[in-house]
């Protein structure tokens, strides 16, 4: 073997190639840094061909796809994996014997043959190692004694590094992954229809989310949020159409904003139960590229569509399934499940009821459909505050109120820079009471992403439509002036945790009156993801 082995080495170097990392020795040499980078950046490269810890040992040469009889280092090669199990393949089943060879890679292979020699020996009767043998692992331990010893070296190092992190982790099962948004806004002075005007200033504003995401057995999470924030809304409760889509007011208080659990219950189903911030979006997919409030949109009715995606929600339980084209979705969520006084609680309160489809088109283009049952207490919203207060509650406050929501939503990926999509919905609602009024309620969306705009990571953003509106009810009148919302945004990645997003979102007819003056707000969004 050490003949072998030797003439191997004298004849090309790059013999044994990377894959010389046998597998005795991979998870040694994939630790230790080699010239100007690691073993661990080389094995995350395309030209490496994946993660050193992913080879796997071969017991004959004819498992490597690359190596054939006719190769002039076949029968070497052939006696180092077939003899005496001393080479690893790659994952593909190849060899790469062309690659080059640092010497750190050799020395590695080297220590793991060297171990094996032992075993042989130690296994033997008969003995093995001719004079000329130990003369050859002489010169070969002679000739690595530096980097061999550098080796180890490293990896006691790598030993203390890895005992003192597990000594001081924060958990084995738990994860923080935060966000953390600068709001720098100032919108116009707006005249409303009864003569006051609102005189808004610059504010500079924050919201904080930490999330403890915590798995059991490496496939469900547990999700604990702890929330704070001191974002405003703009015009106050002169109209709710031009909230932000990051909006958190708690005084700077951390409160509790999420308690959900979520696990696979088999192929491709997902469980959901949850007590806290159990939202729509939280178990149904939502199909828009910019619905993230600390990363795309920046208007709270720009992110989803509310008539679906927006309901009394809070507390519940729900179930997904996702295929390789086709997705759905069930939930219950209630509102006030916390509550046991009369009229509130898991059933006798507010909830909802929420069903959606989704269908992979193409690779490019994905549609859903949805609908939504809703049980509105007397005053409840039924557009989610992103509708004007008659459209909010077209039957006033002191009914409840049923709703049956249908909508669809589409997204398709035009080109590797365009992508186009929107929604449109609308709500069929009736009182409880005696009167039995009803009233129908009209929404929709187009939005326009521009993904790597100018610089790979960017994208550009342009959301138009009209919030919830009344089109049509029984002794109520319509809204003859709908509101239109109009947005654009531009995110720009400056790294993988921070970015900056100006934005600017147009709202004409406030209150869906044009005898009010069109808000205009502007924001600077800094996002710090960590």
């Amino acid at each position: 073997m050490l003949k072998v082995l030797w003439n191997a080495i004298r004849i090309s170097p790059a013999l044994l190639g990377a894959s010389m990392m046998v597998a005795q020795g991979s998870a040694l040499a994939n630790e230790i840094a080699i010239d100007d980078g690691s073993i661990e950046a080389i094995a995350a490269s395309d030209d490496f061909g994946g993660s050193v810890h992913s080879m796997e040992q071969v017991t004959s040469v004819s498992q490597l796809s690359d190596v054939s009889p006719t190769d002039w280092a076949f029968q070497a090669l052939q006696s180092l994996v077939e003899r005496y199990g001393c080479i690893a393949g790659y994952p593909d089943g190849t060899y790469r014997g062309n690659r080059a060879l640092t010497r750190y890679e050799f020395a590695a292979g080297l220590n793991a043959c060297l171990d094996r020699v032992n075993e042989l020996i130690a296994a033997a009767t008969d003995p093995l190692a001719t004079k000329e043998d130990l003369q050859t692992l002489q010169r070969l331990q002679e000739e690595f004694a530096a980097e061999l010893a550098e080796i180890r070296g490293r990896v006691d190092a790598l030993e203390a590094r890895t005992t003192e992190l597990e000594a001081n982790q924060f958990s084995t099962t738990t994860k923080l992954k935060a966000e953390v948004i600068f709001a720098l806004a100032g919108s116009n002075d707006v005249d409303f229809e009864d003569g006051d005007s609102d005189d808004d200033q610059v504010t500079f504003s924050e919201r904080v989310r930490l999330n403890f995401d915590t798995s059991f057995h490496g496939k469900d999470r547990l999700r604990v949020r702890l929330q704070t924030g001191n974002v405003a809304r703009y015009f106050g409760d002169r109209t709710r159409q031009a909230r932000f889509g990051f909006e958190a007011n708690t005084g700077n208080v951390f409160r509790l904003g999420r308690l959900t659990y979520r696990f696979p219950i088999g192929n491709g189903f997902r469980a959901h139960v949850g007590t806290v911030g159990m939202d729509v979006d939280e178990i149904h997919a939502v199909i828009n590229p910019l619905k993230s409030g600390g990363q795309g949109s920046v208007s709270r009715w720009g992110r989803r569509d509310p008539l679906i995606f927006r309901a009394p929600e809070g507390a519940g339980a729900g179930i997904d399934y996702k295929g390789d084209r086709f997705g759905a979705a069930l939930s219950y969520l209630a509102a006030d499940a916390d509550d046991p006084t009369e009229g509130n609680g898991l059933f006798n309160g507010a909830f909802s009821i929420n069903a959606t489809a989704t269908y992979k088109v193409t690779d490019a283009w994905t549609a859903a459909l949805a609908y939504s049952y809703r049980y509105y207490t007397p005053g409840g919203d039924l557009t989610a505050s992103t509708g004007s207060s008659f459209g909010r509650r077209p039957f006033g406050t002191g009914t409840a109120v049923t709703a049956h929501n249908v909508g669809l939503q589409t997204n398709a990926r035009i080109t590797d820079g365009f992508e186009l999509g929107g929604w449109v919905s609308a709500s069929f609602a009736n009182e409880t009471d005696d009167d039995d009024d009803n009233a129908t309620l009209f929404n929709w969306a187009v939005h326009f992403a521009f993904p790597d705009l100018f610089k790979e990571g960017n994208v550009g953003g342009i959301i138009v439509g009209q919030p919830p509106y009344v089109i049509d009810g029984d002794g109520i009148g319509d809204e003859d002036d709908p509101t239109w919302h109009i947005e654009a945004l531009y995110r720009m990645q400056l790294n993988s945790n921070i970015s900056v997003t100006p934005a600017v979102f147009v709202v004409t007819n406030p209150e869906n009156d044009d005898d009010n003056d069109a808000a205009i707000v502007g924001v600077v969004r800094t996002t710090f993801t960590f």
